[in-house]
């Protein structure tokens, strides 16, 4: 019987003073396919097929990304269960279906065949600074449009270290699970 993954991300963007109008709101689910809820906290059920290409994972996880009140930085926190050999994550740009370059490193490098991992894989803050590949030298407010726009998302790679790769999960190096992000 194959498991369905539990995987979101959701990203919260909060007002710089009160009386300010609410900043807009994401919804992250790990997968290829774009998923809107009503309610951004809610959870989305996933299967590993959504990653590009398709992966059969029972994997499950769940980040969660705050923009500041200015605009300069997120924090975020990254969950991960039922997943081996994690090797790194990050926020990509690309659009829905489509591989894109790494824009921000959320976890990782780390080396290959570290076994099983349930639980808090990173959490921690970056900036305009931490920027590489297709935002390297661009302000946070690059990102912040390419999520506005749908091209940007949340994958996260794992890799056993034993030849050949992509043989079942806990060895797909271009990602095991994945989540485009959704203004809601």
């Amino acid at each position: 019987m194959r498991k369905l993954a539990l995987v979101s991300v959701v990203v919260a963007v909060s007002a710089a003073c009160s009386g300010t109008p609410t900043s807009p709101e994401y919804v992250v689910p790990l997968s290829s396919t774009a998923v809107k809820t009503s309610d951004p906290l809610s959870s989305t059920h996933l299967k590993g097929e959504h990653e590009v290409p398709p992966r059969e994972t029972d994997a499950q996880g769940q980040a969660i990304l705050k923009v500041s009140a200015d605009g300069r930085s997120v924090s975020y926190k990254l969950i991960a269960s039922n997943i081996d050999n994690v090797i790194q994550a990050h926020i990509h740009i690309g659009p829905a279906g489509q591989n894109g370059g790494i824009a921000v490193f959320l976890f990782g490098l780390v080396p290959n065949g570290g076994g099983r991992h349930d639980g808090v894989l990173a959490e921690g803050t970056f900036t305009a600074a931490n920027f590489i590949g297709p935002l390297a030298n661009q302000p946070m407010s690059a990102l912040l449009a390419a999520m506005d726009a749908g091209n940007a998302y949340v994958n996260v790679h794992t890799n056993d270290g034993v030849a050949p790769t992509n043989t079942g999960p806990g060895d797909f190096p271009g990602g095991e699970i994945r989540g485009q992000i959704v203004k809601k």
